[in-house]
């Protein structure tokens, strides 16, 4: 009785606080740009991905920090799902922000990016790796300091003339290849939930194959 008094009157100690448990929690941020003129193009399909995902679950994006940012829960996970709004060139301050946030190390991040390197449709996942001339890539490696991060790579392909990559990468996927684009999305947000219910390796071993 006298111990329950001391509470009512606030004068027993509060326990301390459980640090949360994040290990079934992880990062996705999808790299774009925001603005109509952007969507659907080559270098959104982070964005693509993400807004996949989200609709999937019956999820919406709010206003956060440097993002649009949602969460949804699946196979026991939870994935936050980030699109930053700060541009391509300024990716990483939506990174450096959530990971703090969240409490997350980087190899419980995945960042999801368009690449030129590859054929239309085909995904790379990486453990790390450089940016290979991507800007968003650039930034969040200058932010972390460090590229040692997940990341699934789309590839968009490299069908333009010399000087004209930028062009290419904001312009929209052919009709040929909005045939399979849906396809090749759902394939990649597949690739997203088992990196975080199966690991890494083993989701590189099914994906990195096909």
């Amino acid at each position: 009785m006298l111990n329950t008094l001391k509470q009512w009157l606030g004068l027993t100690p509060k326990a301390p606080a459980l640090p949360e448990d994040t290990s079934m929690k992880y990062l996705i941020v999808g790299l774009g740009n925001i603005g109509p003129e952007y969507a659907e193009t080559r270098h959104n399909i982070g964005f693509m991905v993400l807004d996949y995902l989200a609709k999937k679950h019956d999820a919406t994006f709010d206003t956060g920090r440097h993002s649009f940012v949602t969460e949804i829960k699946t196979k026991g996970r939870t994935f936050v799902l980030v699109k930053p709004t700060t541009y391509m060139n300024l990716s990483g301050k939506a990174v450096g922000h959530w990971l703090s946030s969240l409490k997350l190390q980087p190899d419980q991040m995945m960042v999801i990016t368009d690449d030129i390197a590859l054929p239309f449709g085909k995904i790379r996942i990486r453990t790390k790796g450089s940016a290979g001339g991507h800007n968003g890539l650039k930034h969040i490696e200058q932010t972390l300091g460090h590229n040692n991060y997940p990341r699934l790579r789309f590839g968009v392909g490299d069908a333009f003339h010399k000087g004209k990559q930028v062009d290419y990468v904001l312009s929209k996927f052919s009709d040929d290849e909005q045939a399979e684009l849906q396809t090749l999305i759902e394939k990649s947000a597949e690739a997203v939930v088992s990196f975080g219910t199966i690991g890494l390796e083993r989701t590189m071993n099914f994906y990195n194959t096909k």
